[in-house]
């Protein structure tokens, strides 16, 4: 039986909150690395002690952080009150970004402050001693807001904070109502709660296929982006989990998700594709090539780079779902990003990165500006009307009010992590070129397992 985890997320705040937003993937789309410093005029003027001090921000593109024209008029912004703190920025993407910061870390030349998500902030260079702890941060009223969940999946086995939360967002999937319509498949949704059953997707892709279109959906396989996506959607088909209650085992072998794999495995128009990830399947889905997108949120929806907000390149409608369920509780893969500090060895920069990330996240008149950058949701549920009065509003309403009451476990802190997603798409590469369902998932848990042991 599937467990939603209690965010404290209501239908008042479904019209408060901010929705989610990045690259056209959520968090697979390359961004060009520059950097950018922003310093007032009178550097040496404040009240850090010790006189002026410089850090290092490094950003992987979350929603508009990836854009220096954003990020500079937020650290303008910071300068205003904080002359006294350097901030230089560099933009890190999703292809490069980790080896950039590995090399950095070996090199004795960390950033400072690198704004991600608890799964490399927390159960990556946390888990490896090299970050500071910021519990001062969530002891303050402010830190005290933040929903239960979110604040857990900052929070290392060690009892230390590695990660100040700025913004969340729940994924979900979409499809194109166009297309469905001309199959006779829109029967099969129940549009009004964005919801399906089990047993009526597999009928609307088969509907799909039946009008002509073979390539209904893709299993994207060539890596790990978007595979928060693939993961959803086989482990809410039946109910399986990936992982147990409390991150220390992988649960994908279940009787469950090996159902639900070789449901999608045997569907007509269903394909296993080796050659995409799901920056490459949001493409395809853009243009008409596939039907259906399992990588989607709220970023997408309101994407008006290729077309008019929630249409496809050739003006179909897009209609956000959540992911089948036999059960009616769908659980959706989360995203939550903030801020860690890596430690230096220097006192007066974690000081200073620690007023850099308080300033963001929790400064009265800055705060709404900081997630608004992100497009994502706040994680605090007093911090309202992000999008009030934006073109965007009724659209981050309705992802407020049917997607993100149902975001799931964040599992994604298990130690080793980075070894298990590895794992996950080789696993789904066997078995898109014929190979046993039970073996590969026994493959694939057997090594992620190995990977939390070896991590501890």
């Amino acid at each position: 039986m599937k467990k939603l985890l209690a965010l404290g997320l209501s239908m008042t705040m479904a019209l408060s909150l901010a929705a989610c937003g990045s690259s056209d993937t959520g968090k697979t789309e390359p961004e060009t690395k520059t950097s950018t410093e922003v310093v007032a005029d009178d550097a040496t003027t404040g009240d850090t002690a010790g006189g002026p001090v410089s850090i290092t921000l490094w950003t992987y593109p979350i929603g508009n952080w990836g854009d220096s024209a954003t990020v500079d008029s937020l650290v303008a912004s910071f300068n205003e009150v904080h002359p006294e703190i350097t901030v230089t920025v560099e933009y890190l993407d999703y292809t490069n970004g980790d080896d950039q910061v590995n090399t950095a870390i070996e090199g004795g030349q960390a950033p400072d402050i690198v704004m991600e998500g608890p799964e490399r902030l927390v159960a990556n260079w946390g888990s490896r001693g090299l970050m500071v702890d910021l519990s001062d941060l969530f002891a303050t009223e402010a830190g005290g807001e933040i929903y239960d969940a979110v604040e857990a999946a900052c929070k290392s086995s060690d009892g230390a904070y590695y990660e100040y939360p700025l913004c969340m967002v729940a994924h979900c999937m979409a499809i194109n109502e166009t297309i469905f319509e001309e199959a006779g498949a829109m029967q099969y949704l129940d549009v009004e709660n964005h919801t399906w059953t089990t047993e009526d997707f597999f009928k609307a892709v088969q509907a799909v296929y039946d009008s002509g279109h073979e390539n209904v959906g893709a299993i994207y396989c060539a890596g790990q982006g978007g595979d928060q996506g693939t993961r959803a959607l086989i482990n809410n088909l039946y109910s399986g989990t990936f992982t147990n209650a409390d991150h220390t085992a992988y649960t994908a072998d279940s009787e469950e998700n090996i159902k639900a794999l070789e449901a999608l495995y045997a569907q007509d128009g269903i394909n296993f594709d080796a050659s995409i990830v799901g920056g490459d399947e949001i493409t395809l889905f853009r243009n008409g090539t596939l039907a259906m997108s399992f990588c989607w949120n709220a970023a997408q929806q309101t994407n008006s780079d290729y077309a008019a907000a929630g249409t496809t390149n050739a003006g179909d409608n897009i209609i956000p779902m959540l992911f089948p369920s036999d059960d009616g509780k769908t659980e959706l893969c989360g995203g939550i990003w903030g801020f860690g500090v890596f430690d230096n060895g220097d006192q007066a920069k974690i000081d200073a990165a620690k007023t850099f990330i308080d300033y963001i996240c929790n400064d009265a008149n800055q705060a709404k500006e900081s997630v608004k950058a992100s497009t994502y949701f706040p994680v605090r549920p007093t911090l309202t009307g992000i999008y009030d009065g934006t073109e965007i509003a009724d659209t981050m309403n309705e992802f407020s009010e049917y997607f993100m009451p149902s975001m799931g476990d964040y599992y994604q802190v298990v130690p080793g992590w980075a070894t298990a997603r590895t794992e996950w798409w080789n696993m789904l590469q066997r078995i898109g070129t014929g190979g046993d369902v039970a073996t590969e998932v026994a493959t694939f848990v057997e090594n992620a397992n190995k990977a939390i042991a070896e991590a501890q």
